[in-house]
């Protein structure tokens, strides 16, 4: 039960993207790589997400074992240059927007949301290398990683540092030759090991000699699964072993893994950018992931509503007008799907933004370059808290036959509960919009994109919600760091809900406008009515903890919450 939305994906890279703007050939190209994606994706990926939830990798001594037939998806989506859209040029790649490329990957992950995350990582790998790399690192390793023929992973996470990147232990001792040996162990590693591609580029965070505690003493090293001979291929392995696979709530497809590197004291790898440098390189990787985990929740969303929308047209229950109906003619499941899809739409809209600006200031956009590091956290964050959202309603869409796994509603709400976790809890995001986006330009760069949306907002919900933000945003400049933090949450949900319902609102006027399927047409414009009338007011209540001191959460001691 699988259908592209290749629909909204056109409309939204059309009208809140402007695509053609940014490329006039991706924008002629729209068309036939959003409806080619969505046919691989239906033939190869989304036939196998059974199969990842139910049997998923397995750990051997030889390495991890994918179920059956994941490989030959895998090797399909590179030999059809699925992964290429967005890569350089000069690496093998098509050099499109990465707005296009996202809105595959939108599909892709619809269509298996595990399976998706290994080319997420990939992308993750090739951008710290464009970064960061050195042209020999760039000439080696990015044709292979542009298309996906070798996949990529982050390392960071340890046992006893979570989000306390500082507190890691890894290290990396010189080894002569411009090379490093690594040691360490490394927690959490999403598709740390897998039989799809001939090689896996491992990008690690570790500690140099003498480095200094904390993130200013951290290094980032390319380590591969297996040395590149001196033709380039993989050959002698690297030392890099895979320790278990966890045991996850869901996300079964996705191999995490624990990594422990040089066992035998023969794990070589290289310098990424210079040593000590190994946060700012960091922040390349996690930027990039963040805003893909907020892609994440628009894909299970948009896979959830499609299931609860077929249930609820065809379980037959309850009597309307002395007839006998299905669900979807009852008032409280109209209710709830319609708020999934309007949910859906507006972190769909609110993703694709993201991405458009990234566009833009890839072009040399300075203000664009801006405006999407004020809306990392709010995608990602967002975003993510839409997917577990519209996940939850579609359990409850399906009533009782939601909580039995054969449905199938029950996977995507278990799939969806790790994208408000990784790659920087929520809590994180709401605490990097306050601490440092909030900030920027001394508040300017929120303040223009608060400007903005006031000029075109046209609901006077919308528009009340606004001018709260704004009230908000320069209560927290003058605020101290505690009481920013302890707004943080609430605020970001405002925020985010009020640039949503700006696009959405703009989407809706674009949908009146437009000559196309009627039938999408007027569930854009019902989605949008209802997103402004019910979803944006919901946010103004969360106005009072968004201005809300830090003293109340401290009104008891640690021990007192055990009372």
């Amino acid at each position: 039960m699988f259908t592209p939305a290749t629909a909204d994906q056109r409309f939204v890279l059309e009208t809140i993207v402007r695509l053609g703007e940014i490329s006039e050939e991706a924008g002629e190209m729209t068309d036939a790589v959003l409806e080619g994606a969505g046919a691989f994706a239906a033939g190869e990926w989304a036939p196998l997400e059974r199969e990842g939830d139910t049997i998923g990798p397995k750990w051997t001594p030889e390495g991890v074992k994918m179920p059956a037939g994941f490989a030959d998806a895998y090797k399909a989506y590179v030999e059809g240059g699925w992964g290429t859209i967005g890569s350089p040029v000069e690496h093998g790649g098509q050099g499109l927007p990465v707005s296009l490329s996202i809105a595959v990957l939108e599909t892709l992950g619809t269509a298996n949301m595990g399976f998706a995350l290994a080319p997420i990582l990939t992308v993750g790998a090739v951008e710290a290398l464009m970064h960061h790399g050195t042209p020999e690192q760039q000439a080696l390793y990015l044709p292979h990683l542009s298309t996906g023929a070798w996949t990529g992973t982050m390392n960071l996470t340890e046992p006893q540092a979570g989000s306390d990147v500082g507190a890691l232990k890894t290290r990396a001792e010189p080894a002569g030759n411009g090379k490093w040996k690594i040691t360490g162990t490394k927690i959490f590693i999403s598709f740390g090991d897998h039989d799809m591609a001939e090689n896996i580029v491992h990008l690690v965070l570790a500690r140099t000699p003498g480095a200094p505690a904390g993130t200013r003493g951290i290094s980032l090293f390319l380590v591969p699964k297996y040395r590149l001979r001196e033709d380039g291929a993989p050959g002698e392995f690297n030392d890099v072993r895979t320790v278990s696979i966890e045991h996850k709530m869901g996300l079964h497809a996705s191999p995490t893994c624990v990594l422990s590197f040089g066992d035998h004291d023969d794990c070589i790898g290289e310098l990424v950018g210079p040593e000590l440098g190994g946060i700012r390189a960091m922040f390349t990787m996690m930027n990039n992931a963040r805003l893909n985990v907020g892609l994440q929740g628009v894909q299970v969303a948009e896979r959830a509503t499609q299931r609860a929308v077929a249930y609820a047209r065809e379980r037959v229950q309850g009597y309307r007008g002395g007839e006998q109906v299905a669900i979807v003619e009852h008032p409280d499941v109209r209710r709830m799907l319609l708020r999934m899809k309007a949910q859906t739409q507006a972190a769909r809209a609110l993703v694709y933004y993201a991405f458009g600006q990234l566009d833009r200031a890839r072009g040399g956009d300075a203000a664009a370059a801006q405006r999407v590091e004020l809306l990392t956290p709010l995608a990602k964050a967002h975003g993510t808290d839409l997917g577990n959202e519209v996940a939850s309603l579609g359990v409850q869409v399906h009533g009782g036959m939601g909580y039995i796994e054969e449905t199938g509603a029950a996977q995507h709400f278990r799939d969806a509960r790790i994208t408000p976790i990784y790659e920087g809890t929520n809590g994180i995001q709401a605490a990097d919009l306050v601490g440092r986006k909030l900030g920027m330009d001394n508040g300017g760069t929120l303040l223009g994109l608060l400007g903005e949306m006031r000029e075109d907002a046209e609901d006077t919900g919308l528009l009340n919600l606004i001018d709260a933000c704004e009230e908000v945003a320069r209560n927290l400049l003058g605020s101290e760091m505690d009481d920013r933090l302890a707004a943080s949450y609430p605020f970001l949900t405002m925020l985010s809900t009020a640039v949503c319902g700006w696009l959405m609102e703009a989407s809706g006027r674009a949908a009146a406008r437009s000559e196309g399927d009627p039938a999408f047409l007027k569930m854009k414009q019902a989605a949008t009515r209802f997103y402004v009338a019910q979803i944006v007011p919901e946010a103004m209540g969360l106005k009072p903890a968004a201005m809300a001191r830090a003293e109340m959460l401290y009104a008891i001691d640690a021990e007192g919450f055990a009372a």
